[in-house]
């Protein structure tokens, strides 16, 4: 347990040095960690409008920890965007060196990683304590994951690659590694591999005929526009990335009933070795279809979820159906739930199928 405490940290500093590195550009402007000592009165200002306040903070990291600063900080009004530091919160903040040596700071936002962390640790010691050796190899799986989309995948999208075939490579070394090391090079594995690869690549093939037949612009989103604006200009093809996002949202999903169906299937030819191909077809489609029961519902209220503050507004504003339906967004969303829902459903027959036919292959010889 202490060696695989210990890789596992050395895989958070890795980690933490992919996201956490201090952004500094030409103008020597650097982020660094406060804590918030005291906050004044709020006062209107007669230039601007806003009300101010004077947030007494100390700098906690960097060439300034230990400094002392006054900052006047000002306030909009919009609870979206305004930051309302307390005596003890603490920061993040701008310090901005001068051309006479002086600095100026402002006030960017909460600090929230601490939390983030201790929740990441929280999963990671659950998991080893309750999948001990698969729990170990599921960690693998996941820093695999990631470093899969933040180091190939995402880099290749702002070179100007393809997002979709960069997303079907990315989909397809993770289910091919991600299950071979759960289950091993066995017959349960390479079935699950078929089934999962068959799934997310109908779902794939579904939402690109789809979208492209009701016109989807992948620009939906803020996020999106803003790509049009970055300093690299790059041409991206958004509906691209629009599939690229539907078929590794999928993938999850998918992943998870093609393991469990193979696993099921598996486990019954161990309990009954007497039983007959077709048999055992059947048994993992009633497998299959109490999984696909329950984790299509789950999709659908995922992205049901997600998009209720939206929901809400239309409700508000009394939107008909029709025009809610007919926009980018509403659309993208629904073919985006429907088509990992059907690539879902899909995996199951593919799955036992495979199964079936491995093992029938095996008394054969």
């Amino acid at each position: 347990m202490k060696k695989i405490l210990s890789i596992f940290i050395i895989f958070l500093i890795l980690l933490n040095g992919m996201f956490v590195n201090a952004y500094e550009d030409e103008m020597n402007t650097v982020i660094e960690r406060a804590k918030v000592l005291s906050v004044s009165e709020i006062k209107e200002t007669d230039i601007s409008g806003f009300d101010e306040i004077i947030v007494a903070i100390e700098i906690l990291t960097g060439e300034l920890k230990g400094t002392e600063f006054d900052i006047i900080h000002a306030l909009t009004g919009s609870f979206a965007y305004d930051i309302m530091p307390k005596r003890g919160d603490r920061i993040l903040v701008i310090v901005e060196e001068l051309s006479e040596g002086e600095v100026e700071v402002f006030i960017k936002d909460y600090v929230r990683d601490t939390y983030v962390y201790a929740v990441l640790a929280l999963f990671v010691i659950l998991l080893l304590l309750v999948g001990r050796k698969t729990g170990f190899k599921a960690l693998i799986t996941i820093g695999l994951t990631v470093i899969m989309v933040i180091k190939f995948m995402l880099p290749g999208m702002l070179k100007g690659y393809s997002p979709i075939m960069l997303t079907i490579v990315t989909c397809f070394v993770v289910t091919i590694i991600t299950i071979l090391l759960v289950g091993g090079l066995t017959k349960k594995s390479i079935a699950a591999i078929v089934g999962v690869l068959g799934g997310v690549f109908s779902a794939g093939v579904i939402t690109y005929v789809v979208g492209s037949q009701v016109k989807l612009t992948g620009l939906s989103g803020e996020e999106a526009t803003m790509l049009m604006f970055i300093p690299q200009n790059i041409d991206f093809d958004f509906r691209g990335l629009l599939f690229s996002g539907i078929i590794l949202g999928a993938l999850g999903a998918v992943m998870d009933v093609g393991m469990s169906i193979a696993s099921s299937m598996d486990e019954v030819k161990k309990a009954n070795s007497q039983i007959t191909p077709k048999e055992l077809v059947k048994a993992g489609m009633c497998v299959g279809r109490d999984i696909m029961g329950t984790m299509s519902n789950t999709l659908i209220l995922a992205y049901t979820g997600s998009a209720i503050p939206l929901i809400l507004l239309f409700m508000a504003y009394d939107v008909s159906f029709i025009e809610i339906i007919n926009l980018d967004i509403i659309a993208s969303e629904i073919i985006r739930a429907f088509a990992g829902t059907i690539g879902l459903i899909l995996t199951v027959p593919i799955t036992a199928l495979c199964s079936g036919l491995l093992y029938s292959k095996s008394e054969r010889r």
